[in-house]
């Protein structure tokens, strides 16, 4: 019993000790947080504790019933943090069980030095917000409170979004609107007919984009199937004139084949400028429109593209949730697949601590990276790094405790998932070095 607990204690310190290199956020710039909030806003609509619940924890309280009414009240800027409180308190009730709801209350603790959020004290949280809130707020909470040295941020708003902490926020190019989301409006803008027009547009982007950018992302599986088959040019040379030409010319078996052929132009172009490619896998995000049957089909549909290009570097996301022993399998198999945990740890906790087992013990360790917050605003990255540490330690603790790991390869993997893969698998010195020129 006293070797256990000498064990646990030594790799929970080694845990919390470690710099973490987050491979995944959605943040928005500090600067908008600067000044006032807009109503409605999707990003940003309040300032005070209520705005600590907006990304995920919503979605939690809509799964219980929370109408769209009251989420447009209790995110409104106008309305008292009391007020809130009374109307966000009746769903607390059945929700605070979940790590979206928990990584909150982490983050009251650590942040602001509240025990728990309550009536009596979410006028006192918003103070602490609105008061912490100055320039260079993103560092203190990022660097010195969740102990992350830095972000990969993947922008809502924009293909790479030039930051104001470059060394801090590296930037993930967004490659949806020149593959997997054509809008025949940006088409008619580029003044694009013909296939060789949207190839010199995709080429202009990456060469603008791509030395700054340490990795290309899309979402696409929001909307389609990670089933990218080959198709030629000459097949989709007169799909695109057509589309170019009329918005709703293409059945959607045409658009998909137009949308695989400038996916893998863009692998080509990623591959070119030694990009990883960044893949949205398995659970969605918001309520109400998850088609499990398709997500399930995700490992599957991707391994043609995989085998096409092998010296890629495909980082499949969100361990494929719920769906993760089909990802082991995958980072198994083929040399150029990793597994990324970003959003995992809020997700399902337990789940991803038994997938980090089961990986461990199937997978290469330089195969894992550890934390992505995923989140927009910046402060429940706290608790979602808090629970991340929490489930790393006890994941490498039982695989000590269980004798399928020494001690000392358990810090070694620590250290792998937690920082250094991540510094393997990107560039991040020709990412730094690129982004103080520019």
């Amino acid at each position: 019993m006293k070797r256990n607990r000498g064990v646990i204690s030594t790799i929970e310190d080694f845990v919390q000790r470690t710099p973490i290199l987050d491979t995944h956020e959605h943040l928005i710039e500090e600067a908008r947080r600067l000044v006032e909030p807009l109503i409605d806003d999707p990003l940003y609509p309040c300032n005070d504790w209520s705005y600590l619940y907006h990304h995920y924890s919503s979605q939690d309280l809509c799964s219980v019933g929370f109408s769209r009414e009251q989420a447009r009240q209790f995110f409104d800027p106008h309305v008292s943090p009391k007020d809130k409180w009374h109307i966000f308190e009746p769903y607390y009730q059945y929700t605070c069980n979940t790590a979206y709801f928990q990584a909150v209350e982490h983050t009251v603790r650590l942040l602001f030095q509240e025990e728990r959020i309550h009536e009596g004290n979410v006028e006192r949280i918003s103070e602490k917000m609105r008061a912490q809130t100055r320039k260079g707020f993103y560092t203190h909470i990022l660097r010195d409170v969740a102990n992350i040295e830095s972000c990969q941020v993947n922008s809502l708003e924009h293909i790479l979004c030039e930051t104001e902490y470059p060394d801090l926020l590296l930037q993930d190019m967004s490659i949806n609107g020149l593959c997997t989301e054509l809008r025949h409006q940006h088409i008619v803008k580029a003044r694009a007919t013909t296939l060789q027009d949207w190839y010199h547009l995709i080429d202009q982007k990456f060469e603008h984009y791509g030395p700054r950018a340490i990795a290309v992302k899309t979402q696409a599986a929001y909307w389609r199937d990670l089933s990218f088959e080959r198709v030629t040019a000459e097949e989709a040379g007169p799909l695109f004139a057509r589309f170019a030409r009329e918005q709703h010319a293409l059945t959607d078996a045409e658009q998909k084949a137009l949308q695989d052929h400038f996916f893998r132009y863009c692998v080509q172009k990623a591959i070119e400028y030694n990009l990883p490619i960044k893949l949205h896998c398995g659970y969605l995000a918001e309520n109400n429109m998850m088609p499990l049957e398709r997500l399930k089909r995700i490992a599957a549909d991707l391994c043609p593209l995989l085998q096409d290009y092998p010296h890629a570097r495909f980082i499949l996301m969100h361990i494929g949730y719920p769906y993760q022993h089909e990802f082991i399998a995958l980072a198994k198999h083929y040399s150029n697949v990793y597994l990324d945990m970003c959003w995992a740890w809020l997700i399902n906790p337990q789940a991803s601590i038994r997938f980090l087992k089961e990986a461990l013990l199937a997978v290469p360790s330089a195969k894992l990276l550890g934390f992505g917050g995923d989140y927009y605003p910046v402060e429940p990255i706290v608790g979602h790094a808090y629970i991340a540490r929490r489930g790393i330690s006890q994941a490498l603790s039982e695989l000590v405790l269980e004798g399928w790991l020494s001690e000392e390869k358990a810090l070694r993997v620590a250290r792998h998932i937690m920082r250094d893969n991540a510094q393997r698998v990107f560039d991040y010195q020709r990412v730094l070095t690129t982004r103080q020129v520019f």
